[in-house]
This record gives structure tokens, C-alpha cells and sequence, in this order.
């Protein structure tokens, strides 16, 4: 059982694959998941959750594409060590950042306020909450 609460939303326009993929890449961060640690199996985490096991598993391939987790045969989907980053991750980052920083422009939001958010969502997410001046 994944040691924190993963809340699928139904009514979400987020697809439950991309939902779950992000709560545990949000476990990871903040070390509610640690490397070598053991995820449920797909079959098992889709019952727990209500969900089609192939949603799971198209999650789980998601993870390990994205170099969160590996699986093996044998001992099943594991938490990933911390990888460096490469090219690839810095350039989707600072792509999806990219699109962040334009919706807050169109909103009027001032750089100080932006990197404010930023800063207070980056240490949310290694686990160490900081009060939100707005919505996330």
C-alpha cells in the first residue's frame, strides 16, 4: 500500500492516470515515498483505488518513462533514487514553467508575486508547507 492517501477525483478533466501519476511524483518529492521503496502492484493499487487496472498501468509506464520508478519482474514497481538532470527534464520544466509564468502574466500577477509562488510551491512540494498566498 502506497504509505500516504492518493485521492482520485472522477469529475476531474484531468485524466485518473495523469491524477495518480502526479500524486505520486508529489509523494516522491516529499519524501512520503523513498527510493527502493515498493509501490503496490497495478492490479492491486486499482482495486484499492476503484480504477481500472490498465490506468494503473498506463500510470505506472508514465513513472518509469519519466525515470520515477523502475520496475523488475520479480520485486514489481519500485521508487527510483534521484536521477541528475539532463536536457530533456530541464527543458520540459522550464516549458511547462514557461506557460505558468504567461498565465500569471495574463493575469497581472507581478514577478515578485510569481517567484513568491514559486518559491512557496517548490517547498510544498519537498514536503516543507509554506503558507499559499493563493490557489494552486
Amino acid at each position: 500500500m502506497i504509505p500516504f492517501i492518493v485521492e482520485i477525483n472522477t469529475q476531474s478533466a484531468i485524466p485518473i492516470y495523469e491524477q495518480l501519476r502526479n500524486q505520486i511524483v508529489l509523494g516522491i518529492a516529499a519524501n512520503k515515498l523513498a527510493p527502493g521503496e515498493a509501490l503496490p502492484s497495478v492490479r492491486g493499487l486499482a482495486a484499492d483505488l476503484g480504477i481500472n487496472y490498465l490506468t494503473v498501468n498506463k500510470a505506472y509506464t508514465m513513472l518509469c518513462d519519466e525515470g520515477y520508478i523502475v520496475i523488475d519482474r520479480r520485486r514489481g514497481a519500485l521508487v527510483a533514487k534521484a536521477a541528475e538532470n539532463d536536457e530533456a527534464v530541464l527543458s520540459k520544466l522550464s516549458e511547462q514553467l514557461t506557460l505558468t509564468a504567461a498565465e500569471a502574466v495574463c493575469r497581472s500577477m507581478s514577478m515578485t508575486d510569481f517567484v513568491s509562488l514559486c518559491v512557496d510551491s517548490y517547498e510544498n512540494a519537498k514536503g516543507n508547507p509554506k503558507i499559499i498566498r493563493g490557489t494552486i
